[in-house]
């Protein structure tokens, strides 16, 4: 299940799509804002242009065909564990 999508509207939390949950579900929503906070903070600026340059580099090499079957990968990486 993918997680839902709200919006703040006069300090409520209103989902853009009806959820198939029980009645009395509880959730805990979390900001977007603070996940990526969290999970971005930690890169400087040489860090941050270092993951840049990889990404960059990553994204010519799918566009030149230089992939991997990930199904493959995924079956080596499970065969470690």
């Amino acid at each position: 299940m993918q997680p839902p999508k709200a919006q703040v509207r006069n300090g409520r939390v209103l989902l853009d799509e009806p959820l198939d949950l029980p009645d009395r579900n509880v959730m805990q929503l979390q900001l977007v804002d603070s996940i990526v906070r969290v999970d971005g903070g930690d890169l400087d600026e040489e860090g941050r242009a270092q993951l840049h340059a990889e990404l960059e580099t990553s994204m010519d090499e799918a566009d030149a065909g230089d992939t991997e079957d990930f199904a493959r990968v995924l079956s080596e990486l499970r065969q470690r564990l």
